[in-house]
């Protein structure tokens, strides 16, 4: 008798080389193509951090590791993810389709080469619509005031990479958007290497919830307003 036909199922090595954390809100649509794209040896933890359309369910068919982060804001759900990881790297990438996985080795080789602590992903826009202006001006008055301190980057862009164990140490406590800067204030007060690559970034697919709507961008900005005044206030 012939045996039956395993169905096939994604496969992941044991011990992944980098573990990408992937924030998830309402994703379903950009999902497939996020997830087609991770080269090997990265696994994708997607977050879900409170979906209504179905996204964690879709992301646990097409072989990521689902973690559900019930308290709502970014920085949660990058914790939570990170939290979760176990590679000795681990890449955050937003989850909306802006960003292409194929281009996160751009990020997190030098930190497994060990010629950078942390790596930001500076986005290059690619196609109309990518980048609104009031999200990239907020951006260039943030990374101006980081090289004005010392950091210098040109974008505290959403896709970068660090040592895991690293990123725990720095015991980044906001919850909300200005997770990514704290993370960035907290590695440089650390004198970590700090570097950035250049990454495509493409309009997303479906809804912004973030820089992609005034209001929202308004938040991110008192956000990280508020996390610099703490750092800087130290």
């Amino acid at each position: 008798m012939l045996s039956p036909t395993p169905s096939p199922t994604v496969r992941e090595p044991a011990v992944p080389l980098v573990d990408v954390v992937l924030p998830c809100l309402n994703e379903e649509g950009a999902l497939p193509f996020v997830l087609g794209r991770l080269p090997e040896g990265y696994r994708a933890i997607v977050v879900d951090n409170g979906s209504t359309d179905g996204s964690a369910r879709l992301a646990a068919e097409l072989g990521a590791l689902v973690v559900t982060e019930q308290r709502r804001g970014f920085g949660a759900a990058c914790h939570a993810g990170l939290s979760a990881a176990s590679a000795p790297a681990v890449c955050f990438c937003d989850c909306d389709g802006s960003l292409d996985p194929r281009q996160l080795p751009r990020v997190a080789g030098p930190v497994l080469a060990g010629e950078s602590d942390l790596v930001l992903g500076r986005r290059r826009p690619v196609g109309a619509g990518a980048w609104p202006p009031h999200a990239r001006f907020a951006n260039q008055v943030l990374a101006f005031r980081l090289r004005r301190a010392g950091v210098q980057v040109r974008d505290l862009g959403p896709m970068r990479a660090a040592r895991r164990e690293a990123l725990l140490g720095l015991a980044v406590a906001d919850r909300r958007s200005g997770y990514p800067l704290e993370t960035v204030l907290a590695a440089a007060r650390a004198g970590w290497r700090i570097d950035e690559t250049v990454v495509d970034y493409a309009p997303r697919t479906g809804k912004s919830k973030v820089t992609g709507t005034l209001t929202g961008t308004l938040q991110a900005v008192r956000d990280m307003n508020r996390v610099w005044r703490e750092a800087t206030s130290r």
